[in-house]
């Protein structure tokens, strides 16, 4: 997804297979949609999704949220080309005995995946489950994701919903006052010199955090906020800490 409509343009999100969406303006070559899960707006190529019914739109907001939980899985099709790669976190539509119904068209799928709502200790093994991933600008997958990616991605595999970016998860969920009230599975906001929330990580035991900075990695976290051992410095200042599950 894109910011304007361009092949040059930045990349400000990334659409994950199985996502539906509305198209709110069209072009030749491009379409600007709006997401149906967090509600971003951004532009995507023409090729790059499929229409469907309306009738199997309303299904989709009724039916059980299944996620991929394999880094990457290839799907079959019914056509001989017919072979879509999904990553981590992707919807799998009305998945049943293994197949993926997607309007007329079928896939057989053969991975993991994640449904219903768990617990802090598998949210936890989830965000440890995209550690060392390529910083990414936009980026939701394993091969480029971004700090609010993470955190979005990491709370969808464990059944909870949070918004795309910092500044809208940091409006969510019950302030903490100090530190040591954390359970792992909080999260931990920063902001810049302009106050901006502009950054945000998964709280661990002992004063650690799991983030998405140059990659996905594990800090030290104190009330003045990230402290990076290999630079031996702080790299963000901590401005609030929120717990957005019970």
């Amino acid at each position: 997804m894109r910011g304007e409509a361009s092949d040059s343009s930045e990349q400000v999100n990334v659409v994950l297979f199985g996502e539906s969406f509305s198209i709110l303006e069209e072009q030749p070559k491009w379409v600007r949609i709006q997401l149906d899960h967090d509600g971003y707006e951004g532009w995507i190529d023409r090729l790059q999704y499929q229409p469907i019914s309306q009738s199997y739109y309303e299904l989709l907001a009724t039916t059980p949220l299944r996620v991929s939980l394999d880094p990457v899985q290839l799907l079959q099709g019914t056509g001989p080309t017919d072979y879509p790669l999904i990553v981590q976190g992707a919807y799998l539509p009305f998945l049943d005995a293994g197949t993926i119904r997607l309007e007329q068209q079928s896939y057989t799928f053969e991975g993991a995946f994640s449904t219903g709502k768990k617990d802090r200790k598998e949210l936890v093994d989830f965000a440890f489950s995209y550690l060392n991933a390529p910083y990414q600008w936009g980026g939701r997958t394993p091969f480029g994701i971004d700090c609010s990616g993470f955190t979005q991605m990491v709370y969808r595999l464990a059944g909870h919903y949070l918004p795309r970016d910092a500044s809208q998860q940091a409006k969510k969920g019950t302030t903490l006052s100090f530190l040591e009230e954390c359970t792992p599975g909080d999260l931990a906001f920063f902001d810049n010199a302009e106050g901006a929330i502009t950054h945000v990580g998964i709280v661990l035991d002992d004063f650690h955090i799991i983030h998405a900075s140059g990659r996905v990695r594990v800090d030290g976290l104190d009330h003045s906020g990230i402290y990076n051992a290999e630079l031996g410095r702080h790299t963000h200042k901590l401005r609030v800490l929120k717990r957005m599950i019970d």
